[in-house]
């Protein structure tokens, strides 16, 4: 009996520890499911009893807004600099830089040069997009480029409003999805392995936006659903056949938060006006029939981006500021203002950690825990950014999301990457 405990108790040992190894992981865009929510505990949520102390500065992350991922104490992630991209890995505790690869030719653009989007992690192998569309396999483990494809000259993409592709690609089983946009096909399957087209959605054919998108299991059919420049769609994973597809209401310039699925419901919003959808999937024999449950204007999101917590989306609308919206009904719970008066921080990006959300302002850097609660604004703390950037860009925002790993927060403005103690 007593052996038989002893195996019990290793056992559960093992699994606690396998889980809180799988927890102190951020391997791709949004984290886990794409949700943008980390679930670590033993975090201080509390900055205005304690303030959070920073660990290092990294000062040569160069210049873009890709948002580092995270595993086994290494942070991958990509910049530009001296005319080149480049990706790179840190020692997550220390700073460190393990190893730099160069990518090729500096992306550049007035709201900011180099790589827009976040790098997947898959099994040893990071995987990104650059700003002009080259997809790259590197190594993790060095860095070394394993393939490389070109999502205009190889598939004939095309972007909406030429700012740059932003997307962070999707890894499902051997599969990477990306959206090249154009006439070949809006959404499309490489190997991951060697990069080699395995389909092409030639039913849709919208410009790409810069949104990224998920997979869902939806009546037993996987599917990857994402915007477009004119709207969102789903579509076959085993084939790239075209699912469904809703056009989005008032869609111009730029479509970029990323789709949120939630038992077989799909919401999206965008920004410059467009406002949010929500759309339910119901299945009738082989096909996909959609029901628009309300399209409206009580969430405008820019590319802060939204995430979605026990039945509320919380997010910055342009047109009321920090909001607490129904993802069932699509009302407006409580927001603090279009300027975000009432919170006293502005538009930006959100971060959802256990039960509250992070903030971080573009214009400023500064940030703020509040709760996510539908029973109004309850602020946590306030802290600012502990350095801005020297680098000139049109808009001079801090546009990378922030990640949350292992008890640290890491932020990053232009070549300042940031690692805070959150213990």
């Amino acid at each position: 009996m007593k052996f038989s405990i002893n195996l019990m108790v290793v056992a559960l040992i093992l699994i606690f520890s396998y889980m809180e190894s799988a927890a102190q992981e951020w391997t791709q865009w949004r984290g886990e499911n794409r949700t943008c929510i980390q679930n670590e505990k033993g975090l201080n949520l509390d900055w205005a009893s304690k303030k959070p102390a920073v660990l290092w500065v990294y000062r040569d992350a160069g210049m873009g807004y890709s948002s580092p991922v995270i595993a086994d104490n290494t942070l991958y992630m990509s910049g530009a600099a001296d005319g080149k991209d480049f990706a790179y890995a840190l020692d997550a505790k220390t700073g460190d830089l393990k190893w730099k690869q160069t990518l090729g030719e500096q992306y550049e653009q007035d709201r900011g040069d180099g790589p827009r989007g976040t790098m997947t992690l898959d099994k040893g192998t990071l995987y990104l997009i650059r700003g002009a569309g080259q997809v790259h396999a590197l190594s993790a483990a060095d860095g070394k480029i394993l393939w490389q494809a070109d999502l205009v000259n190889d598939f004939g993409g095309k972007i909406m409003s030429q700012w740059g592709y932003s997307e962070s690609p999707l890894i499902d089983g051997d599969l990477l999805i990306c959206t090249p946009g154009g006439a070949q096909g809006t959404l499309i399957a490489l190997d991951k392995n060697s990069g080699k087209l395995v389909w092409a959605c030639k039913e849709w054919t919208d410009e790409a936006g810069y949104s990224s998108p998920i997979v869902a299991e939806i009546y037993g059919v996987r599917q990857y659903i994402q915007q477009s420049n004119k709207g969102v769609a789903g579509v076959a994973a085993k084939d790239g056949k075209l699912l469904w597809r809703i056009e989005g209401d008032g869609y111009r310039t730029a479509v970029i938060p990323t789709p949120i699925y939630h038992e077989n419901v799909v919401y999206v919003t965008a920004g410059y006006g467009a406002g949010c959808t929500a759309v339910k999937l119901t299945k009738d024999g082989d096909k996909f029939k959609t029901e628009i449950v309300y399209q409206n204007k009580n969430m405008v999101n820019h590319h802060g981006g939204v995430v979605l917590m026990n039945g509320h989306i919380y997010g910055f609308c342009d047109q009321s500021g920090w909001k607490c919206q129904n993802l069932s009904t699509g009302e407006s719970i409580w927001n603090t203002g279009r300027t975000g008066e009432t919170a006293g921080i502005g538009k930006g990006a959100i971060l959802g950690v256990n039960d509250r959300i992070l903030l971080l302002e573009e214009k400023s850097g500064l940030m703020v825990i509040a709760a996510a609660s539908p029973d109004g604004w309850k602020e946590f703390g306030k802290m600012e950014i502990p350095e801005r950037s020297q680098i000139e860009t049109k808009d001079k925002m801090v546009w990378t999301h922030p990640v949350i790993v292992n008890g640290k927060l890491y932020l990053r403005d232009q070549d300042l990457l940031f690692c805070i103690d959150l213990k």
